[in-house]
């Protein structure tokens, strides 16, 4: 929870705000982009309070001069150190948030938040535009591998934890970063799965599904500021939308700190969303909704103090928005000498990438891997491989690796082409390490990205490195290769070219030459291991059905080699569970598993309702199995609670982690989902261990929202289930009655 606002903290803000000028005020509304040549230039002329995308010495060139403006008000600097501190050369990365939400792990998350703090403030920044809390079911968008999937409640849980990571227990320690949970709200369920359109959804879905996880991130873990969305939801653009960022975010939760625009949304109303006839009227509006800092919207300050100066914004509502401003940066410490500090260059020198940093995003990436299918190959036995042959265009690929926002993707905006090559651990890298007494050969054979993608998107010319020609040969070299080793390792999947911001796609199969290659290596009779390294899901029948193994690598950090190198040897068993459906065909989207009962059919004519991988589906290298869910009470009201349990065995031959997980389905007056995730368990058994699982259910866990966007008490009957994944074979239930 945030900390209580002291007197003296709150005179000082009042005190500073009688002293500002209007110019001085409206500047601590706007947050300009600090890698633009006129940055000192904006800070002199235009009063602007904060930066973002500046780090290092620029940074310290910005935080001196304001030092020496009239009233030596400190910078804000905010930074997209969203998976570790990618924006910074070979700081330590971790996997993406799709891959860590597959730990179902919030002790790994908040661990990964701290030392992504501790790197980002020794480069001087002091605020992080993370965790991303969109919710999306729909595997077109192009950002869904920023996310933690489909669950609002796992979303909140891992969400609460980073931001408990990022902040620490005060905001003003030297190692704390100020968190922005983003994007609010409804961003990842825009109609098409078109990047920042009309989020087409009800305020009782809002309240059922897109909202919980905020409210954990604000309310419960006292996130210090929030991110606004793109998007519209029922026409009105989410920076103006007074009822969700007063009446819910403020009045409703609490919230005292400040809400930020994303990129420019403030100057979108006006020329993209034409919702607003000039910048004026787009900066009133954000102000007088509640978004309080408006992100790289140049030519806004001159606006708004005519606006102020002309009556068509009362002062009080700028004054409000700066209060909550500084409020912050009083809370950061950035008015006390010691934390004023930009720069720490002896903590750049022994903490950025340091080798227990290094040690810890090993460790999330091993958490991070899912096993799909395995036909009995894997693990591999190191010593009895004399050959592998390590295939496809992401074996060795960096980006294709790590994926987007570090150094060298679009959202970077520096002339590094890429983290240093040694800083990485490739697919390749790891297996020539672990399998050093194997012959390995690689071969590309293909491409990821092919014509018909490399002409589309904004972001898509910029991708150094990513070509549409395929090495000449290379598939017939691959075949040979494949045809000659004991295994083949083939390594295939997206590049940033085909996800992230602005690149949503339409077709979701395995992209450019790479099928062809898996046919091909198919047909030699060498045991095939698919590995995808994607951003997302994937529409991956053939493969699911072809290979022998396969494992979800997602997009890693700097040691995801080592870890699906790892796995393949059978150094650790895999414990990642998917907290994303994968779909058997684009056609059959939305496949999430929360979805509402009611459909006539129990099929498409084409195809079945079932995903190729339901959400909660991981494999590993021993067999579990769950017993009956039993309920210690048949009747629950008022302020009791229920404990479900259940017997989870580990039936094979060595020990391992299970994540146990708990759904209900609540009977109430209006339709609810078939199915929702009430809570889980990771679980280490022996082998042979057989152990009570206890899940602790409190009556206001069965509510639901009623026609009013409330949630209330349910009354009647509750199933809840235990089990191994969401699907229906993989649970057990019982049946518990509400009342009162």
């Amino acid at each position: 929870m945030k900390p209580p606002e002291s007197p003296e903290t709150a005179q000082n803000i009042e005190d500073l705000l009688r002293r500002m000028t209007l110019e001085e005020k409206v500047g601590q509304t706007l947050q300009y982009n600090g890698a633009d040549d006129d940055a000192l230039e904006q800070l002199h002329n235009n009063h602007v309070g904060s930066f973002l995308h500046v780090m290092g010495e620029k940074l310290e060139a910005l935080k001196e001069a304001a030092g020496k403006t009239r009233l030596g008000i400190p910078l804000l600097f905010g930074i997209d150190a969203i998976r570790g501190h990618g924006l910074w050369r070979n700081a330590t990365l971790f996997p993406t948030q799709m891959a860590l939400s597959c730990s179902w792990n919030p002790d790994l998350l908040e661990e990964v938040a701290r030392i992504t703090a501790r790197e980002v403030r020794a480069t001087g920044p002091q605020w992080t535009f993370s965790p991303q809390l969109d919710i999306c079911r729909d595997i077109r968008w192009g950002r869904m591998g920023e996310t933690f999937g489909e669950d609002p409640r796992l979303t909140g849980a891992l969400a609460a934890a980073m931001v408990r990571g990022y902040q620490g227990s005060n905001l003003a320690d030297e190692e704390a970063i100020a968190a922005c949970p983003k994007h609010f709200i409804g961003y990842g369920e825009t109609v098409g799965a078109r990047d920042g359109t009309e989020a087409d959804v009800t305020r009782r879905t809002l309240e059922m599904v897109f909202l919980p996880p905020f409210r954990q991130a604000v309310h419960e873990a006292g996130a210090a500021t929030v991110m606004a969305a793109y998007n519209a939801v029922d026409g009105t653009l989410c920076s103006l939308h007074h009822e969700l960022l007063t009446g819910v975010l403020r009045d409703q939760w609490g919230f005292d700190g400040f809400v930020v625009s994303d990129w420019d949304n403030v100057g979108r109303a006006v020329y993209q969303k034409q919702v607003c006839t000039s910048i004026r009227e787009a900066g009133v509006k954000a102000l007088r909704a509640g978004n309080d800092m408006a992100m790289s919207t140049k030519n806004l300050a001159g606006e708004l103090v005519a606006a102020v100066t002309a009556g068509e914004l009362a002062e009080d509502v700028l004054d409000q928005a700066v209060r909550r401003i500084l409020r912050i940066k009083f809370r950061l410490g950035l008015f006390d000498q010691p934390a004023r500090r930009g720069i720490d260059r002896e903590k750049i020198r022994t903490v950025i990438n340091c080798p227990a940093h290094r040690a810890a995003s090993l460790e999330a990436s091993r958490q991070s891997l899912v096993l799909m299918t395995n036909h009995g190959i894997l693990p591999l036995a190191p010593e009895r491989l004399r050959s592998i042959a390590v295939l496809g265009p992401n074996a060795d690929d960096l980006f294709g690796t790590v994926g987007g926002w570090v150094i060298g993707s679009p959202q970077a905006e520096f002339p590094d082409a890429m983290h240093d090559r040694d800083h990485i651990v490739t697919v390749l890298d790891g297996i020539k390490a672990r399998f050093a007494s194997a012959t390995v050969v690689h071969e590309r054979a293909c491409c990821v990205v092919d014509q018909r993608h490399a002409i589309s998107g904004w972001f898509t010319q910029r991708q150094p490195g990513e070509t549409t020609t395929p090495p000449e040969g290379g598939m017939e070299r691959a075949t040979e290769l494949a045809r000659s080793a004991d295994v083949a390792v083939v390594v295939v999947g997206d590049t940033m070219a085909l996800q992230g911001e602005a690149n949503d796609r339409a077709d979701m199969d395995i992209s450019g030459g790479q099928m062809e290659l898996l046919h091909a290596v198919k047909a030699t009779g060498t045991p095939m291991i698919v590995v995808l390294l994607v951003g997302k899901p994937h529409t991956i029948g053939w493969i699911k059905e072809n290979a022998d193994a396969v494992v979800c690598g997602w997009n890693q950090g700097v040691e995801g080699g080592t870890a699906i190198a790892e796995l393949l040897a059978g150094d650790f068993n895999p414990s990642g569970r998917l907290t994303q459906s994968w779909p058997v065909s684009i056609g059959q989207q939305p496949v999430h598993y929360n979805q509402a009962p009611g459909w006539h059919a129990p099929r498409y004519v084409d195809q079945a309702i079932e995903p190729l991988f339901p959400f909660g589906h991981g494999l590993s290298y021993t067999t579990f199995s769950c017993g009956d869910a039993t309920a210690d009470r048949t009747t629950l009201t008022g302020d009791e609670s229920v404990t479900i349990a259940a017997e989870v065995a580990n039936t094979g031959s060595r020990e391992g982690t299970v994540i146990v997980q708990c759904y209900a389905a609540v009977h109430a007056p209006l339709v609810r989902p078939a199915r929702e995730l009430l809570q889980w368990q990771r679980v280490h058994l022996n082998a042979g261990e057989c152990r009570r699982v206890d899940f602790i259910i409190k009556r206001d866990d069965f509510t639901f929202v009623d026609e009013t966007g409330k949630r209330v008490p349910a009354n009647g009957k509750a199933e809840v289930w235990v089990g191994l994944s969401s699907r229906t074979r993989d649970l057990n239930g019982t049946i518990v009655q509400l009342a009162g």
